[in-house]
């Protein structure tokens, strides 16, 4: 095993990381343990599920990089750590709690086999700007009582961004917040201290740190995320300029009808999102031929744009049709 230097740490953020960390099963108990509010010595057993991942990682493949659990008790917890900005997360979490609930059933089973099914969102973005949580537990409940209709069936959204000054005496959900949103060697250091689970944390963190195959896929998947960030910025400011383009021809346009300021107006406008739209599914064109190059499907790239699989679809669809260059 290599050493690094440079006093090098891994991010937990960084998907890669935080599922390597979730292989350690004393990380895993101390994590589920917070996420429940029960004693890890109270969590008997935790056997990872597979996951869709690539067999080797390299700079230019992305794979579904979720931790699934199954507890002895048949409770499922599926946990995904998201940096990139997800427009419909909403959408993607309901739809994987639901396919992993049904998922439990074979044809002829009972209803009585379902298991509890956990999704558990740790996001390095704002989901709920409406308020200053950082954590919140979502089950299905009476809109008018508020009474628990089931608990067979529950969200965790931990927003990183939104964590609080820190305190003395933490729950222990904030503490595990507090650690995957560190971002240099003392910050896991320190929260080491408050926990021994954390701590063995913190000690994984450190071996994965100093591996160098590790630390190749690790960077690979840095990579990766900022070439997608960089394709979303990209969009935005082509969009921006062909909407200009465009608001600035309608508006003259309508202007000439209308009245010239208020015809340019609503042509700038218009023309701003439609240039948007246009632009951003140019890019989206790009990337997504570059992905099915790589053996990606449209549903695994609408997944990861978090775009419409239709949409995906009919792009994916369209470059099959264009000719291919010799």
């Amino acid at each position: 095993m290599a050493q690094t230097t440079n006093n090098f740490i891994m991010l937990p953020t960084v998907d890669f990381c935080f599922k390597e960390l979730m292989q350690n099963e004393k990380v895993r108990k101390g994590f589920i343990a917070a996420l429940l509010g029960r004693k890890p010595e109270e969590i008997q057993e935790t056997t990872l599920l597979p996951t869709i991942l690539p067999a080797e990682y390299s700079d230019d493949k992305l794979g579904v990089l979720d931790v699934a659990v199954l507890l002895r008790d048949g409770t499922q917890i599926d946990m995904e750590m998201q940096v990139v900005y997800f427009p419909y997360w909403t959408n993607r979490v309901l739809f994987y709690l639901c396919r992993m609930y049904a998922g439990q059933l074979k044809k002829g089973d009972s209803y009585n086999k379902l298991k509890k099914c956990i999704h558990v969102s740790l996001l390095d973005f704002v989901h709920f700007p409406e308020d200053k949580k950082c954590y919140h537990k979502i089950s299905l409940c009476d809109t008018k009582t508020g009474k628990l209709y089931t608990d067979l069936m529950e969200l965790h959204i931990l927003e990183l961004r939104k964590l609080p000054k820190k305190v003395r005496n933490e729950d222990s959900i904030t503490r595990w917040m507090r650690f995957f949103n560190g971002k240099t060697r003392e910050d896991f250091r320190e929260m080491a201290e408050s926990d021994k689970y954390i701590h063995e944390a913190f000690s994984e963190l450190e071996k994965l740190s100093a591996d160098e195959r590790k630390r190749l896929e690790y960077e690979a998947r840095e990579k990766a995320v900022r070439d997608y960030n960089c394709l979303m910025d990209s969009a935005q400011e082509l969009g921006l300029e062909q909407g200009l383009a465009q608001g600035l021809e309608q508006g003259l346009q309508q202007g000439i009808k209308q009245g010239l300021a208020q015809g340019l107006e609503q042509g700038l406008a218009q023309g701003l999102e439609q240039g948007l739209e246009q632009g951003f599914r140019q890019k989206a064109k790009e990337y997504t031929q570059k992905m099915l190059r790589r053996g990606m499907s449209p549903a695994e790239i609408a997944d990861l744009l978090g775009e419409d699989p239709q949409l995906i679809a009919s792009i994916a669809d369209e470059l099959q049709q264009e000719p291919q260059d010799s």
